[in-house]
C-alpha cells in the first residue's frame, strides 16, 4: 500500500510484524498484526461515526448560510459579513470531515491489501513455493542439520493433515499399535518442592519428568495469596518397546491427539486432578513438550474440562498446535525453533491472535557427523528451556503480556506439591485385516 500520512500525523498507516528480539521472532500477542488490525478498524469506525456528525452539523451551518441570504443586502457590516463567516465555518466543517473519511478509508484499505497479501501467500503454499530467502533458509537448515526446518515442513504438510480424524481408523488398521484406547491412571507419587513457576522451569519440570519414566503426568499444586492453582505437565513421545504398547504416550498417543482430540487422554488428566484434590472451578496451567502440546491445547478446548475447572493458560514447546483453537478466555504461549520439524508437521502456521502468542528462535543449529540428533537439534527440549529464559527476559510486549498471564496465576513460584501419575492404556487386540472394514469396524463382505 502506498504511504498514507495523514495531516498533522507523523507517519503512514501500516501494520507491520514485531521487530525481532535478539535470536527470538514474536508472531500474535497483543503486539501482533491481528490485534494491530483490531485497533485499526475500531479507529475507523469512530471516525466514521464523528465524520456523520461532522455531516449533520455541516448541514445544520448551510440552513443557517441559506436563511442569512434574505440579509444580504443589508449593510455590508452586519448582512455580507454574516453570510461569509458562516459560510467559511461550513467549508471548515467539511474540510475537516473529508479528511476523517479519508483517513477512514485508507485504513479499511491497509486492512484489505493485508488481507490480499496474506491469500497470495496462502496461494503460493498451495503451489509450493516461498519468498526466495525462505527458500534459500530451507536448504542451509538441511545443510546443516540434516532435517528439514520447520518452513519446509509445513509447506510439505500443506493440507493432508486436515483428513486425519477421517484416516485414523485406517492408521489403526494397517498398525494395531497405533489403537487408542481408554487410559487408566495411578498415583505414584507425591513430593514437596520449590517450584519455579517461569516458562523454563515448568519446561524444566517437563524434563524431569520425562527422565523419570514413560507414561508419567504431573500434576503440581501452587498456593497464590490463598488461592490454589494447579499444573499439568503432560510429556512428548516416548517409544519404549519395554512399554509393549500400553503407553499412551507413544505413536497412538499422537493419533489420539490429532485424530480424537486427545479423547483418552484428556479424560485421563481429569481423573488426576481430582485425585489431586483439585476442586471445580480451580485454576489450571497446561504445559506439554512436543506430543505433549498437542494434549494440552486440547485440554484448553475440551467443554468436558471447561466445565469442571478453569484452563488459563497453555504452554507448548515443539509442538505441532496449530489446528486447535483455544477459547478466548485461555492465554497460550507456543515455543519453536526455525530449524524444528516437529511443530511444522501439521501443515499451517499457528494463529495470530490476541490471546495466543508463538516465539520462534532463530539461532543457527549443527549436526557433526556421527552424532545422534534424534528428532533433529531443534526439537531438543533443553533448547526449549533456552527458549523460555530468553522469553522471560524479553521487553517484546506480546511476551511480556503474555508471562504477566502466567504470573497471575501461578504467582511467583514457591513452595508447591507435586503428585505423578502414571497412565496405561490397553489396546483392543489386533483384527486380521481381511476381516474388518478399516473404516467402519464391520466385518468385510465374505469374511467369516
Amino acid at each position: 500500500m502506498a504511504e498514507i500520512t495523514p495531516s498533522g500525523s507523523g507517519g503512514p498507516i501500516r501494520v507491520s510484524p514485531p521487530a525481532p528480539d535478539g535470536n527470538l521472532t514474536v508472531r500474535g500477542g497483543v503486539g501482533g498484526i491481528t490485534v494491530q488490525l483490531e485497533e485499526l478498524d475500531v479507529g475507523a469506525r469512530k471516525l466514521d461515526g464523528l465524520a456523520e456528525q461532522l455531516a449533520n452539523v455541516e448541514a445544520e451551518v448551510f440552513n443557517a448560510w441559506r436563511d442569512l441570504g434574505a440579509h444580504q443586502n443589508e449593510p455590508r457590516s452586519t448582512g455580507t459579513a454574516a453570510l461569509t463567516v458562516v459560510g467559511d465555518a461550513r467549508d471548515a466543517v467539511q474540510s475537516v470531515r473529508l479528511e476523517l473519511q479519508r483517513i477512514s478509508s485508507h485504513i479499511r484499505g491497509c486492512r484489505f491489501e493485508y488481507e490480499l497479501a496474506e491469500e497470495r501467500v496462502r496461494h503460493l503454499r498451495t503451489l509450493g513455493t516461498s519468498p526466495p530467502s525462505v527458500e534459500m533458509q530451507k536448504h542451509v537448515d538441511f545443510w546443516r542439520t540434516g532435517f528439514l526446518n520447520g518452513a519446509a515442513t509445513e509447506m510439505l504438510a500443506g493440507n493432508a493433515v486436515t483428513g486425519l480424524p477421517t484416516i485414523e481408523p485406517l492408521l489403526e488398521w494397517a498398525d494395531p499399535g497405533l489403537r487408542t484406547g481408554t487410559v487408566a491412571v495411578k498415583r505414584e507419587e507425591s513430593m514437596a518442592l520449590h517450584l519455579d513457576a517461569s516458562p523454563a522451569g515448568l519446561l524444566e519440570r517437563v524434563r524431569l519428568l520425562e527422565e523419570r519414566g514413560s507414561g508419567l503426568i504431573e500434576v503440581i499444586q501452587v498456593d497464590n495469596d490463598g488461592k490454589k492453582a494447579y499444573i499439568v505437565l503432560v510429556p512428548g513421545t516416548q517409544i519404549n518397546d519395554a512399554d509393549e504398547g500400553t503407553n499412551p504416550f507413544d505413536l497412538g498417543g499422537i493419533v489420539d491427539g490429532l485424530g480424537s482430540n486427545s479423547e483418552h487422554v484428556n479424560a485421563a488428566v481429569l481423573r488426576a486432578l481430582r485425585d489431586a484434590g483439585a476442586e471445580r472451578g480451580a485454576d489450571v496451567v497446561a504445559v506439554g513438550y512436543s506430543q505433549g502440546g498437542i494434549h494440552a491445547m486440547n485440554l484448553a478446548a475440551d467443554e468436558r474440562f471447561q466445565d469442571e475447572y478453569g484452563m488459563k493458560y497453555v504452554l507448548t514447546a515443539g509442538s505441532p498446535i496449530s489446528r486447535i483453537t483455544p477459547p478466548p478466555g485461555v492465554s497460550t504461549l507456543h515455543l519453536e525453533h526455525r530449524t524444528d520439524w516437529v511443530p511444522g508437521s501439521d501443515g499451517m502456521p499457528n494463529r495470530d491472535a490476541r490471546n495466543q502468542v508463538t516465539v520462534t528462535m532463530t539461532n543457527d543449529l549443527y549436526v557433526r557427523g556421527g552424532e545422534d540428533a534424534e528428532l533433529g537439534p531443534g526439537h531438543r527440549l533443553d533448547g526449549y528451556e533456552e527458549a523460555g529464559r530468553l522469553v522471560a527476559g524479553s521487553k517484546d510486549p506480546s511476551l511480556m503480556q503474555s508471562t504477566a498471564v502466567l504470573g497471575a496465576v501461578l504467582g511467583a513460584g514457591g513452595a508447591a506439591t507435586a503428585t505423578r501419575f502414571s497412565l496405561s492404556k490397553t489396546p483392543p487386540p489386533p483384527v486380521p485385516m481381511d476381516r474388518r472394514d478399516p473404516f467402519s469396524g464391520r466385518p468385510q463382505p465374505g469374511a467369516k
